[in-house]
């Protein structure tokens, strides 16, 4: 493993590299050693990464604004798979297995007057299915999508996300899963000249939820913001892998993704991989990941990972912290007359408040809220 002189971490093999394929048989079955899966336990991936057939399917449900048009359409549409490739086993087995995909357009240069939300319910308990879901937000649309995942079962799935020329989109993934759900997901965002995406993830339930959000310049002038919330109880393995592709010029993106973790052998992955290409002058790129550990037993793995092509950039940078409360804090809180219980609390409010208030969907935000709360009373913090 080497590094660059001003301290980035560089993989062993570089992203530019990294194979992609629409079809699964070109993956060898991954064993666990490799990169992209070493951190994730394969034995509870419920066979998802050995091309386990379906015995299920989701259940789709879209609230859209009027200005958002819903389509539900074969595998053979042209327009699925323009925004990325699939770059491991999973996603190409998920991207070769559904039967059908829904579609959300907005039309060039309309605003949607009202959020569009997607709620995918699991197959059930014991159960396995496949998925895709397409986003398109044409020249200069603007538009709020909220994907609210929950219910049972094993889904692997592709999320796309197309954005045209000038469009704004956001979007806020919600993972609240039940107890027994493994979750494998795939997203591919493909950013227009001057677009702009904001793409949060939210991971709260489940056994085993794995997101990879992938981001991909198509023209000069684009502009990202990927932030993701994640709170991981005893036993659960929650994994989010960026990857944002500079390859085209004046570009900026920025990675801000926080945990928290309790109890025993909770775990949490983030890997941040950002790549500046050559093409790709005048680049702007921060990411930054911070856990918060609360109790003994749970563990947090965080990687950055920044490579660079060329000199003539803007700025790059990336932050990485892990630790517990901060006693300071605390003993600030508590001098003021502030119970140790109810201190704690203020601290992981304050931790997760940025990202909350980046929501621009109040009855989702105030959910969240409660979630945590939730989350809190559990562990009596």
């Amino acid at each position: 493993m080497g590094s660059h002189s001003h301290g980035a971490r560089v993989p062993e093999a570089s992203r530019a590299e990294w194979f992609t394929s629409f079809d699964v048989a070109a993956f060898e079955v991954p064993s666990g050693r490799e990169e992209i899966w070493r951190f994730t336990p394969m034995k509870r991936l419920a066979g998802l990464h050995t091309g386990v057939a379906a015995t299920g399917s989701v259940a789709v449900s879209v609230d859209a604004a009027p200005e958002v048009s819903v389509e539900t359409v074969e595998r053979g549409d042209s327009r699925l798979g323009v925004a990325g490739v699939p770059a491991d086993r999973v996603a190409a087995q998920a991207y070769s297995s559904f039967t059908e995909a829904t579609v959300l357009t907005v039309a060039k240069e309309v605003r949607a007057s009202a959020p569009t939300t997607v709620t995918v319910t699991g197959p059930g308990a014991g159960k396995v299915a496949y998925g895709h879901l397409q986003v398109r937000a044409e020249r200069f649309a603007e538009a709020v999508v909220v994907l609210d995942h929950r219910g049972s079962g094993v889904y692997a799935d592709n999320v796309e996300f197309v954005l045209d020329d000038g469009a704004k989109l956001t979007v806020v993934s919600i993972q609240d899963w039940a107890d027994d759900v493994v979750h494998v997901s795939a997203h591919h965002a493909r950013i227009g000249r001057d677009a702009l995406l904001r793409h949060t993830v939210v991971t709260l339930g489940g056994d085993l939820v794995r997101v990879s959000p992938t981001v991909a310049f198509a023209e000069r002038g684009g502009e990202v913001d990927l932030t993701g919330l994640y709170f991981a109880d005893a036993g659960q393995h929650f994994e989010h892998r960026t990857f944002v592709d500079h390859a085209k010029p004046h570009c900026t993106s920025n990675v801000t993704y926080k945990g928290a973790l309790q109890g025993q052998d909770a775990h949490t992955v983030w890997i941040g991989d950002v790549l500046i290409r050559a093409a790709a002058e005048g680049t702007q790129t921060y990411e930054l990941n911070r856990n918060l550990v609360l109790t003994d037993g749970a563990r947090a793995d965080s990687v950055p990972n920044l490579e660079i092509e060329t000199g003539e950039i803007a700025g790059a940078g990336h932050a990485s912290a892990t630790g517990r409360f901060d006693d300071e804090q605390l003993f600030y809180l508590q001098a003021r007359g502030i119970p140790e219980r109810q201190a704690r609390r203020l601290v992981v409010r304050g931790f997760f408040h940025e990202l909350l208030m980046k929501i621009e969907v109040p009855a989702v935000r105030e959910r969240l809220e409660a979630a945590i709360e939730a989350e809190l009373e559990a562990v009596g913090v």
